[in-house]
């Protein structure tokens, strides 16, 4: 087992302590006890020579031990170490590598801190108690500066430290700059004496680049401002207007405010700017243009500019137009959509006013001599758009009612072309998915009442849909067909499933299939379980 040199030592001094004690109590024991035999003096003599082996055997291993102990020392002894060149950082083994203790610093150097770079807190101007090691970089930092002053460090330096742990110091240029420009750092240096060093630190800075493009815009003094700022564009004007704002740089404030009113902004960029704006209480003079352009407590209601805006779609003549302004209000209108702020935007009235009016539309042409298909298809179109519209803002029950009470339109199906009836069914056919969804609610007569009027016609113009569905789901219609029709009493199924039965058999494919049911039904009606009468 290996033991130190300092535990060895100790070892070898315990022995020869133990070997004097062993021997002095010897020598005690001899005086003190009379001799009883007559070799007494045999008996002295050989423990003399036991003491004295004793002795011999505890040198022998203390200088052992010892030299060992060189060994080891001498092949652990470190080279020669080399002559310590230029350098940023200070020699360990030099006499400045001291523990640099915060208790007595070299210099009188104060150091006060702006505790936040959005909002300018009141000065901590207590000492501030810091890591060694960043006070020994710091301590060769003063020593830089003392040198160039002549032995004494004077004035004030300006730190700025990240949210990430990065430290930029301003060079003089940028202190003269930003002390001339920022009222904030103006009325802090003018009330310090400048023979005493100190220190401003700008702690938890968000974004030093800012920071630094503030200082590049403070040297265009007297230039075109507007056009440097275009080079960074108005994300770097943003976080520029913050620094300024910040430090009552007074003169980039203005200017920046001056480049983005003029500039388009994306969302992200106006959400910044409406929460800079709540944030510092700035001059609404230079405010205003900006505020203007997302402010909207002037602007007609929403309702009824939707109203307007579905108004101009439906008498549009383009149909492609039309196709892409319906997908915008949709997703405009739809309740999960990001531009909708509450469930209730749209006017009911406006609406139905709409569709009373395609209605009288839709009259007109069919009574013409020769009925235009297209101008119809379009009618048809609108009707079927504001229909969905309705039913997604589940406002849908009334329309129903008055699709139901088209008395005439029906009468027109029966005498009119296939190329000109089949869009009524298609309106028909949203209806029939909102009801097998279950999303209309209107009661049994009205669903009978419903049947009785459109299933006729759904049944006729069902082949033609198929052909051209225009983005209807024909199996989802099919599967609503049977679910709305399962809703009605047993006798009203019973009529409306032979009247499909019938056509079914005679036109196949051409009429929809309801097989599934008319399962449903059948077990229903007929089938009895085990024990019922």
């Amino acid at each position: 087992m290996y033991l130190g040199p300092s535990l060895k030592k100790i070892k070898n001094v315990y022995e020869a302590e133990s070997v004097r004690k062993r021997e002095a109590e010897l020598q005690t024991s001899f005086h003190t006890t009379p001799p009883t035999k007559p070799n007494a003096k045999k008996e002295e003599e050989t423990l003399a020579r036991i003491s004295q082996s004793l002795r011999v055997n505890a040198g022998t291993r203390a200088m052992s031990t010892a030299s060992a102990g060189l060994r080891r020392t001498d092949a652990r002894r470190p080279a020669i170490r080399p002559t310590w060149c230029c350098s940023f950082s200070l020699d360990p083994q030099t006499p400045h590598s001291k523990p640099y203790s915060p208790i007595a610093k070299p210099h009188s150097l104060t150091s006060r801190r702006i505790l936040s770079p959005g909002r300018v807190s009141p000065i901590d101007s207590d000492p501030i108690d810091s890591d060694p090691i960043q006070d020994l970089q710091e301590k060769r930092l003063s020593s830089v500066e003392e040198s160039r002053d002549g032995g004494s460090f004077r004035g004030f330096r300006v730190r700025l430290k990240g949210r990430e742990g990065e430290v930029v110091i301003l060079s003089e240029k940028e202190k003269e700059m930003i002390c001339e420009n920022s009222e904030v750092f103006g009325g802090l240096i003018g009330g310090m004496d400048l023979n005493r060093g100190f220190e401003i630190e700008l702690d938890g800075v968000k974004g030093l680049e800012g920071f630094k493009a503030t200082i590049g815009l403070m040297r265009e003094a007297g230039r075109n401002e507007m056009r440097w700022l275009a080079k960074i564009g108005v994300s770097g004007a943003i976080e520029i207007l913050e620094v300024s704002c910040s430090i009552r740089f007074e003169r980039g404030i203005a200017a920046c405010l001056k480049y983005v009113e003029a500039a388009p902004w994306t969302e992200n960029e106006e959400e910044k700017l409406k929460t800079l704006l709540k944030t510092y209480s700035l001059n609404k003079t230079l405010t205003q243009d900006i505020v203007s352009r997302f402010c909207t407590a002037s602007l007609t209601s929403s309702d009824n500019l939707t109203v307007h805006l579905i108004r101009s779609i439906t008498s549009g003549s383009n149909s492609k137009s039309r196709r892409e302004l319906h997908t915008l209000m949709n997703g405009i209108l739809s309740s999960s959509s990001m531009y909708q702020k509450d469930i209730a935007g749209l006017n009911k009235e406006g609406i139905y006013d709409l569709c009373h009016s395609v209605l009288d539309s839709l009259l007109v042409l069919f009574k013409e001599e020769r009925p235009s298909a297209e101008r119809i298809s379009q009618q048809l179109e609108n009707l079927n758009w504001l229909s969905e519209i309705l039913i997604e803002k589940q406002i849908g029950e009334e329309f129903v009612d008055l699709w139901i009470n088209q008395g005439e339109l029906i009468s027109m199906h029966e005498i009119s072309s296939p190329m000109v009836r089949y869009e009524m069914s298609r309106v028909s056919a949203t209806i029939f998915i909102s009801l097998g969804k279950g999303k209309i609610h209107i009661n049994g007569e009205k669903r009978f009442e419903f049947f009785n009027s459109w299933f006729g016609p759904m049944l006729l113009d069902f082949g033609w849909l198929r052909r051209c569905p225009k983005g209807l789901e024909m199996r989802m219609l099919e599967e609503c067909i049977g679910q709305a029709l399962l809703t009605l009493a047993m006798q009203q199924q019973q009529r409306f499933f032979m009247e499909w039965f019938r056509v079914f058999s005679e036109q196949g494919r051409e009429c929809p299939n309801l097989t599934r049911a008319f399962q449903v039904w059948w077990r229903r009606s007929f089938v009895r379980s085990v024990g019922q009468s």
